[in-house]
Parts: structure tokens; C-alpha cells; sequence
């Protein structure tokens, strides 16, 4: 495993890591070590670290001591989970409905980070946004779309995994138009709770973070990307373009559904 630690500002560390499909394309994933107030850190997502990034670590957190808790936001984000829980054994571990039952033997607590209570626990340190309208596990495991989404503030950085995303392409592809561009996960409509008013409840949930995070610098997304929010580019505005793209697939769940 190899990993990169990236200091954000604020506390935050966000750590890049690899991902191999099919053992040749690497898509990334990630994980953060977010220092929430002096000597009280957390992680969010869980990784391999690499010796060096781990030795590091240990460093800045007295051997370990320090890390309160491993949030894992994201329920199909489970290669890692009971590495991560070895090397930070005294760590509180949290995770999705999907995490308990995938590993019943590990010393989850009680609160899934689906639940209401998660944003209480860190607040005001780390602000927890969970998708609605649609499944966070669908009843295809190959729709990755919902996973809980952390903000914090003192960096100005939201810590998404696949629910947000950005296709890099590389060379002359670049300047096609999907490229760099912010976009909802591929899987959005299977995503979609087959009832009424799931289209509208997704869209109200989008234009509600886009306020409510305005402020944000950067956008962390797990396979391969920071994408940075300056030059006149803002939360709000790219996640209406955003939902204006997939208006197709919203309008079309409401004639199904309603």
C-alpha cells in the first residue's frame, strides 16, 4: 500500500491512497486524519497506511493515543476497515449499517453514521450532511452511489466519496466537455428511492448543502481528485450545474414515481 499525507490547513490531513481495478487501473481512494481540537484527532474513511505514513502518524498522535474515533462514511468502502481498526485498536469505530453487518466481530459503537446522533458527536468541528431521495445501499452492490459527507470548517474542505466526483482526463481528452468538471455519481438513477417525491427530495438536498457549505475551499473526492474552488468557482454554482445535468434523470424517476 502507499499512501500521501497532505496538510489542508485547519488541522485537516487528507491522505491519498491507491486502488487498483482489476489490478491495473488505479482510481485512488482516501482516506483524513483531522485534528478536531489540540490532541483530539479522528479519521474519516479507513486505508492501508504505508509504513512511513503510518510511522508519521503514530508520531503526531502519541503512538496512537490521540486518535478518538475512525469514521467510516461510506458503506461500500470496506477493504480497509479491519486493518485500520488494528493499528488504532483504542479508537472508537463508527460506520454504516452495511459495515456492522459486513464485520459483526469488530467493536462498532452503537450510533451508525446514518444515524441523527453523528453530527452531534464532533460538532462544531465536523458538520455531516447524510444524501436524501436516495438508497444509501441499493439492492445492486454495483451502485456505489450514497455515502455521508463530512465538512469542516476550519479548512474550508468537504470529504466526499462517491457521491460527488470528477472524471480527470488526461492530454487531448481534456478539453472535452465532461472533463474536470464536477458531476453527480454515474449511478445516480438507480440510486433513486422508487417512490414519490425521492427526485424533488434529492434535488432540495443538493441546493441545501450547496448553501449551507458555501464557504467551501476544496472538495476532496475519493478517487483521485482535490478539487480546488477559487477562481471564480463556488460550491453553489457548480453543484447547480451539476443538477441541471442530471435533470433528465430526475424528471424522468418523476414520471415515473411522481
Amino acid at each position: 500500500m502507499s499512501a500521501a499525507l497532505t496538510d489542508l490547513g485547519g488541522g485537516f490531513h487528507h491522505i491519498r491512497g491507491s486502488l487498483r481495478i482489476g489490478g491495473l487501473l488505479n482510481v485512488g481512494t482516501h482516506c483524513a486524519l483531522v485534528e478536531i481540537e489540540p490532541d483530539r484527532f479522528i479519521f474519516l474513511d479507513s486505508y492501508e497506511l504505508d509504513r512511513d505514513t503510518h510511522t508519521e502518524i503514530l508520531d503526531r498522535t502519541q503512538d496512537g493515543k490521540l486518535v478518538e474515533a475512525i469514521v467510516n462514511l461510506h458503506p461500500f468502502h470496506t477493504l480497509h476497515v479491519e486493518w485500520m481498526h488494528r493499528a488504532f485498536p483504542r479508537a472508537k469505530l463508527y460506520g454504516t449499517e452495511r459495515h456492522h453487518d459486513k464485520f459483526p466481530d469488530l467493536p462498532w459503537e452503537q450510533q451508525t453514521c446514518e444515524a441523527a446522533e453523528l453530527p452531534d458527536l464532533f460538532a462544531p468541528n465536523l458538520e455531516f450532511s447524510v444524501p436524501q431521495g436516495v438508497a444509501m445501499v441499493c439492492d445492486s452492490e454495483h451502485v456505489h452511489f450514497s455515502s455521508i459527507l463530512a465538512y469542516h470548517p476550519a479548512s474550508g474542505t468537504l470529504f466526499v466519496d462517491d457521491t460527488l466526483s470528477r472524471v480527470d482526463l488526461p492530454g487531448p481528452l481534456g478539453i472535452l466537455p465532461m472533463s474536470n468538471r464536477l458531476d453527480f455519481h454515474p449511478t445516480l438513477a438507480r440510486a433513486l428511492r422508487p417512490e414519490a417525491g425521492a427526485a424533488d427530495a434529492f434535488r432540495e438536498w443538493v441546493m441545501e448543502i450547496g448553501v449551507r457549505w458555501a464557504d467551501s475551499k476544496r472538495i476532496a473526492m475519493a478517487h483521485n481528485t482535490v478539487l480546488d474552488l477559487s477562481s471564480g468557482r463556488d460550491l453553489p454554482r457548480l453543484l447547480g450545474e451539476a443538477l441541471g445535468r442530471v435533470k433528465p434523470v430526475l424528471d424522468r424517476h418523476r414520471e415515473r414515481y411522481g
